[in-house]
């Protein structure tokens, strides 16, 4: 039984107590998992035994700098900030790459911790700069005045990853504090969606290979999630605390103390933790809607994902809602009992948008015609907004390549010196293969006198699986 508005003294001891002492370490550990301290001479800890190695002495990356590669230190005291992340940061005032080495291909987290501080060398908050990683721009043009963490997800097909920092003009240059390359669970971002169109719903393929950069993830009628209690360490913001306009006067939030029951091919607790399906926003009257309204970059798309998990209804079918995408109707008389089965079992469904002129995403929650009185009228338990990226693989623009030097255009700069003694190799390989076909062209007319003989070539299916080429010989 779900309680609203005002939860009982037991049921906030124990969201407390699941914040306090849900470990999520044990739940997930992934293949890659790389921290680094940017210009740091000695390991940084965080919460949850998370340890950033140094990134001069890390053993499974590397960085490569095409000029100096300073290390600042901030003029106030460490103690006095609010993570050791804050106060070391690595300076490029020319192009430079960190390698990172991946032991699992598939999609990977990819954070940048960015916190300007003023320097006896720098000012960071004046640092104007691109970042990319791999084939795709990840930042053009950024720089920050304030602390800021941007977290990408990347589809990563080699064995190794480059992210590459480069000045946005020559008198400027680039900072980072501290970088995470995390391989994520392979349920977190699945390969089919719904591409939401003026006129209908179609089934989006090829989700999976896009890059993402998350905009907004809000934990919907609930607290502020930490990273401690997050088995990815993402946090989930609480709606009052990001940019987001709530129209939902009428709504009451939810909570429950009860089991979250996790299905073997539903949402895990990689894809949201329990303290975001533990709660919720509920539409308590049928005549009102729930709407969040976000301001974004104009004509991008954007993956919608909503968290939805019963933990009000007292029995199954007891539910249903509708849902819409800045004004258009994409889940008619939604029912989660149908999808999973169970209440508090929970769900998650992908909407892929393109923005118009305006910029404005409205997630509508509203009532549904065939529900009845005493049930409850639809919720919503979490909700996140990503960017993708566009058709020439960039998530925030182009970064102009005059400003990349040779080798590094769209590539790190390592990846580009291995590929040298690789380029030789070809080349040799090239010259010996065009000598063996001039000497097998010498003896061949060595040993036949007579006129040439017509061949054609038939593509067939070997033995092996493969392809042979099958000649046919006129006499």
């Amino acid at each position: 039984m779900a309680n609203y508005r005002n939860p009982s003294p037991l049921t906030c001891a124990f969201l407390l107590l699941s914040l306090l002492f849900s470990s999520s370490s044990a739940l997930f550990s992934p293949s890659d998992n790389h921290l680094i301290a940017c210009g740091s001479s000695s390991a940084a800890t965080l919460e949850g035994n998370r340890v950033f190695q140094p990134d001069s002495t890390c053993r499974y990356s590397h960085l490569h700098s095409y000029g100096p590669k300073v290390s600042l230190s901030s003029v106030v005291d460490s103690s006095l900030l609010p993570s050791p992340l804050h106060g070391k940061a690595r300076v490029f005032s020319q192009p430079a790459s960190y390698e990172f080495h991946i032991k699992e291909k598939g999609a990977h987290l990819i954070r940048l911790h960015f916190y300007p501080f003023t320097s006896s060398e720098y000012e960071l908050s004046s640092a104007l700069f691109h970042v990319s990683a791999g084939e795709f721009s990840l930042l053009t043009n950024f720089s920050t005045s304030v602390p800021v963490l941007k977290e990408f997800i990347v589809q990563v097909d080699t064995d190794s990853i480059f992210i590459n920092f480069i000045p946005a003009e020559d008198n400027m240059f680039a900072f980072v504090n501290a970088i995470e390359v995390i391989s994520a669970p392979r349920d977190l971002i699945l390969d089919i969606g719904s591409l939401v169109k003026p006129d209908r719903v179609e089934k989006f393929e090829g989700l999976s290979k896009q890059a993402f950069e998350t905009l907004y993830r809000l934990n919907i009628g609930g607290l502020k999630v930490t990273p401690f209690n997050d088995s990815l360490w993402r946090t989930w913001l609480p709606e009052n605390e990001v940019p987001v306009k709530l129209d939902a006067a009428e709504s009451m939030t939810a909570s429950s103390s009860g089991r979250i029951n996790y299905l073997k091919y539903g949402a895990s607790r990689e894809v949201a933790p329990d303290n975001v399906y533990q709660t919720a926003r509920v539409i308590g009257n049928s005549s009102h809607n729930m709407t969040w309204e976000f301001s974004l970059r104009s004509e991008n798309r954007y993956l919608v994902r909503m968290h939805f998990c019963d933990v009000v209804s007292l029995a199954l079918n007891e539910m249903y809602f509708n849902i819409y995408i800045n004004g258009y109707l994409v889940n008619k008389d939604f029912d989660l009992s149908h999808v999973t089965g169970q209440l508090a079992s929970p769900y998650y469904i992908d909407f892929v948008i393109n923005t118009d002129n305006s910029g404005l995403l409205k997630i509508t929650i509203g009532s549904s015609n065939i529900s009845k009185l005493n049930w409850e009228h639809g919720l919503l338990n979490g909700l996140e907004v990503f960017k993708m990226n566009n058709t020439n693989a960039g998530l925030d623009g182009e970064i102009p390549i005059s400003l990349l030097p040779e080798g590094m255009v769209r590539r790190g700069i390592g990846e580009f010196m291995m590929s040298l003694p690789c380029g030789f190799g070809f080349a040799i390989l090239l010259v010996a293969l065009f000598v063996l076909v001039m000497k097998w062209r010498t003896e061949s007319r060595n040993s036949l006198a007579i006129s040439h003989l017509p061949s054609v070539a038939l593509e067939g299916k070997s033995a092996k699986g493969g392809y042979q080429m099958v000649s046919k010989v006129e006499i």
